[in-house]
């Protein structure tokens, strides 16, 4: 479809790249919309690593073939194109392809978009190579001001002569007539369409989309409007406190200096905090504003302008970044309450009451704070999660000094703590127990005890579990021979059970079961969640008969199933951030790195593996760690399938194995290894040294193991039908 706007509704800053600042060179579309020179992404991507878009700072898992598998912005390069051919066909202008004839009038090839004086346009038209190029000359540029005859066209990677004009259902992908007599020939395989039809649905998509996106920016904006009302308020109301306390203060200056120091200081901390708060939020909504104003434009762009090709180019991925930002869940309240000062004693009574004299009144209640204990273990840093909540039962922002924590050990020594606000009315207490047994944790807000205050923490030693999840059994939140875990993209914790042939999903917190499902297949053995998918989809390996890798939904749907000669037997995979998968294969005695499809790259490991079980990536370093469990080693390999290292050997020592299985890997790069043999848990440094023994867990079975995000190792104890959590970090 022909576009209507000219070159003039569109400023400079359109065609300039944010990197270089230049008009774009080869403009590459991101997965978030934005668009780069294409040298200008490449350099970006050398100096950061994991790459994210300059723009709005979304990470970018970049395609096998880098920057140059990246779509290409033809819309961007038809505008370009018409700047060009305006510029062009001004006076002055040499042609394009003879580069010394500024004399005359210019025409434009389409095909070549190339601006060519009348001697070589005349040329142009005669060479049998060209002769069918459409070439359209100066006066009807001049006379047509829409970007109609600046659609460069599409041609066939294979068939260089042939235009695009066919997209192939089956094979998602762009054809030339010719492609639909050979390679895409109709038929169960292949179902090529014309491309202006599949074009006309896609368009129809985004413009739902475009629908959907206009009450969800007003719902933002107006949230934007509220927070920037509230900023305005915030001052005067600091004015106001301040004026009351400097006049109640007055009156007992030669008593109360010093308390009217604190209280200032509290004021003024209220005020920081409730700024930095509000300009947090700000900034946030704003952030999403300005993310989904981008993609409208995009979108909108893309509609009304792009050629049906490029709707095609484009279309999933509009639809891809358009239907993440309105799926995702925004808090569009800023929860600011008005403060002042309050005079809580008389002037004449202030000898009895100096402690308590004046103070700060927020909409905080102590009795509707909550505190969240986490699991304290001996030598290891341990938080407890504070909440301020207003009366309504609502997190509110509040000042460090209207909170206090105290602890006491078991010999009723200070246990120092540390108070930290990690977000909008929510604070981390942090301490660091040096000894075992039972501790207690006071805390108050606003000088009064919160509801349970003191709190009861027991701290236990590092070789204990903190935390077990499941026993043994075959009904809802019991486990038999739980073989895999994997923390899923809501920080659950997801389990396959080799026993029940089912996965099962438990809240890290409580360790309550949230869902199950089984798994198609006689026995589900690895599982491991596909980082790329924004759905939090499950990828899992099951033995038997019915043997393959399968996908299921974070639900538990089953989506597809891959089956290949390529791995007969899959035993645990591991999920590169690029969508790959790294199968072991124990019977076959080697790893298979496969496509996201499952198709075989390479294999790894054939000939040095005698039974690989457990896989992990360094993905930092780009090396693959894989159990040998028939050699009691753990092997190192590169991408490319090269031999690193290997360390280990069989034996009850330190370092030493007993048929190894889980492996995983910490922030630091460290290994972490646990043994079916004997259930040690152990951990080595990058390159195989031994540092230390985590535990040795129940059932003296270890198999899966995982980390998750708030630091405690999770490990699938096989015999002892359970899964237990260590403290780590």
């Amino acid at each position: 479809m022909a576009s209507k706007m000219s070159r003039e509704d569109f400023d400079d800053q359109f065609l300039t790249c944010a990197v270089c600042m230049l008009h774009f060179r080869d403009p590459r579309i991101l997965p978030c919309l934005h668009t780069f020179c294409r040298e200008c992404l490449q350099e970006w991507a050398t100096k950061q690593q994991p790459l994210e878009c300059p723009t709005c700072r979304t990470q970018v898992s970049l395609p096998d073939q880098g920057v140059d598998g990246l779509r290409t912005n033809f819309y961007v390069n038809n505008l370009l194109d018409f700047a060009t051919v305006k510029k062009g066909a001004g006076p002055g202008v040499p042609c394009q392809v003879c580069e010394g004839n500024v004399e005359g009038s210019k025409s434009w090839c389409a095909d070549c978009a190339t601006l060519m004086c009348e001697s070589c346009a005349a040329v142009h038209r005669k060479l049998p190579f060209s002769k069918d190029h459409e070439v359209t000359t100066e006066e009807t540029l001049k006379a047509d001001r829409g970007l109609s005859k600046f659609q460069r066209k599409r041609h066939c990677h294979k068939h260089k002569n042939q235009e695009l004009v066919f997209y192939c259902e089956s094979c998602k992908d762009l054809i030339c007539t010719a492609c639909t007599v050979v390679d895409h020939r109709p038929g169960k395989d292949h179902n090529p369409v014309e491309i202006a039809t599949v074009a006309k649905n896609k368009k129809e998509t985004l413009q739902e989309l475009l629908r959907q996106i206009d009450p969800r920016l007003r719902e933002i904006q107006a949230s934007v409007v509220e927070a920037e009302k509230k900023m305005t308020n915030l001052i005067p109301f600091k004015e106001v406190a301040i004026n009351k306390t400097n006049t109640y203060f007055q009156q007992l200056i030669d008593l109360l200096q010093e308390r009217r120091k604190t209280i200032l200081s509290q004021i003024d901390e209220q005020c920081q905090a409730d700024g930095k708060a509000l300009q947090t939020k700000k900034e946030a909504i704003e952030f999403e504003l300005a993310g989904l104003t981008s993609a409208q434009s995009f979108c909108q762009q893309a509609v009304e302008h792009g050629s049906d090709v490029h709707i095609l180019e484009v279309g999933n991925q509009i639809k891809t970044r358009v239907e993440t930002l309105l799926a995702k869940e925004l808090d569009l309240e800023s929860n600011w309450s008005e403060f002042q000062f309050v005079e809580n004693t008389a002037v004449t009574d202030f000898a009895e009451e100096i402690g308590n004299l004046g103070g700060l009144q927020t909409d905080v209640d102590a009795s509707k704070c909550k505190v969240v204990v986490k699991p304290a273990v001996q030598g290891f840093q341990c938080v407890a999660v504070l909440t301020t909540m207003n009366r309504d039962g609502q997190a509110c922002v509040t000042n460090s000094k209207a909170i206090t924590a105290n602890m006491k050990d078991p010999s009723r020594a200070n246990v120092p703590t540390k108070l930290d606000m990690r977000s909008e009315g929510v604070w981390e207490i942090s301490y660091l127990p040096k000894v075992t047994g039972d501790h207690e944790l006071e805390v108050k807000v606003n000088s009064q005890h919160m509801a349970g205050s003191p709190f009861g923490v027991k701290v236990q030693n590092r070789e204990t579990p903190v935390f077990t999840i499941g026993r043994e059994g075959s009904g809802v939140g019991e486990l038999y021979m739980p073989v895999d875990v994997v923390v899923d993209r809501d920080g659950n914790i997801a389990v396959a059970e080799f026993g029940n042939n089912r996965v099962q999903v438990f809240d890290a917190d409580e360790g309550h079961s949230l869902n199950s499902f089984p798994v198609d297949g006689e026995i589900p053995y690895g599982i491991d969640v596909i980082d790329v998918d924004s759905n939090g989809r499950f990828l899992l390996t099951s033995l038997g008969e019915n043997y393959g890798t399968r996908r299921y939904s974070q639900e538990g749907q089953l989506l597809d199933t891959f089956q290949s000669d390529s791995f007969l037997h899959p035993l645990v995979l591991k999920v590169l951030k690029d969508g790959r998968m790294v199968v072991a294969g124990g019977p076959q005695k080697q790893c298979l790195l496969l496509q996201p499809d499952g198709s075989l790259i390479r294999e790894i490991g054939k000939g040095r593996l005698q039974f690989p079980t457990y896989v992990t990536a360094d993905e930092s370093r780009d090396v693959l760690f894989v159990t040998d469990s028939g050699a009691h080693k753990i092997c190192a390999f590169d991408f490319d399938g090269n031999f690193m290292f290997d360390f280990g050997k069989q034996g009850k020592n330190d370092g030493e194995f007993q048929r190894p299985q889980g492996v995983a890997i910490d922030q630091l790069g460290n290994i972490i290894v646990g043994n079916h043999g004997d259930g040690r848990v152990q951990v080595f440094g990058p390159d195989g040294t031994f540092i230390r023994t985590v535990a040795t867990v129940k059932g003296n079975c270890a198999f899966g193991i995982t980390l998750t995000p708030d630091g405690y190792v999770a490990v699938a104890c096989t015999d002892g039908h359970c899964i237990e959590l260590y403290r780590y970090m």
